[in-house]
């Protein structure tokens, strides 16, 4: 079989991190879950605040499900810092709650680890929610 890669592969640069943030950026504001989860590996560990899982099937249910209830998504993020085939970025969104129709934004941060082919092994997030009028919404 051959081997998946994900441009830029590590070992990572400034410029190439910025690259691979840009790239898992514009994916993800796509709110695509069949694209998304091509990034990770097969076997990708991942925790989401208080959710931990593992492979890219569940990772795909997991983007299901959070694109039903997060509507009209709007993610920007910027990169925190980066080595060899490690990046951490900060991240911040809004979306609109599909239950309560209340506008909200999320801060947070993530670390991601890749292998070698520049797919993503690892992700470990965390974020705070808090509401937020429309008339404040940034993105």
């Amino acid at each position: 079989m051959e081997q998946e890669i994900k441009k830029p592969i590590p070992p990572f640069n400034k410029q190439t991190a910025l690259e691979k943030v840009k790239i898992a950026q514009d994916a993800w504001n796509t709110r695509n879950p069949e694209k998304v989860c091509l990034a990770y590996t097969e076997d990708s560990k991942w925790r989401n605040r208080t959710e931990f899982f593992e492979g890219r099937e569940a990772i795909k249910s997991f983007l299901y499900r959070k694109w039903n209830k997060e509507l009209d998504y709007k993610l920007m993020k910027e990169l925190w810092c980066y080595t060899d085939n490690l990046i951490s970025v900060r991240f911040e969104y809004e979306w609109r709650d599909a239950e309560s129709n209340q506008w909200m934004r999320t801060h947070g941060n993530e670390h991601w680890e890749f292998n070698k082919n520049g797919l993503m092994t690892r992700r470990d997030m965390s974020a705070n929610d808090y509401p937020i009028n429309k008339d404040d919404r940034k993105y």
